[in-house]
């Protein structure tokens, strides 16, 4: 059995400020945001991260794009947003469920990170 905390979310067994929900995804608000908005889109069927995607899960990760959309348009992000999915050891994901992350609220800027020379 997958144990994750996305999966205790989406399992409702833990609470989240849930944004939109299908039966395919759920978004709910971060609980560590890094801009005035911060949702992250987590598909309902447990994908461990991007590596574990297959062929038969195209049409779940287009929806989570669109889903990405439709709370944009929810939450008047009229101005803009980012979308970011972290993969791997240097990529930073904190929990293994395959999400996508939606920021918005004020201008991000061209950088992600800080240089680090």
């Amino acid at each position: 059995m997958i144990d994750d905390i996305f999966c205790k979310i989406i399992n409702k067994e833990v609470p989240a400020d849930i944004i939109m929900e299908t039966d395919e995804w759920m978004a709910f608000k971060d609980i560590r945001p890094q801009a005035p908005v911060h949702i992250l889109i987590v598909p309902k069927k447990h994908i461990q991260d991007i590596s574990f995607v297959k062929e038969e899960d195209r049409e779940l990760i287009g929806k989570l794009i669109i889903a990405a959309n439709e709370v944009a348009d929810k939450l008047k992000l009229d101005k803009g947003f980012r979308l970011i999915l972290n993969q791997g050891e240097h990529g930073g994901p904190l929990v293994p469920h395959l999400h996508v992350h939606l920021l918005g609220g004020k201008h991000l800027g061209a950088k992600i990170v800080a240089d680090t020379n």
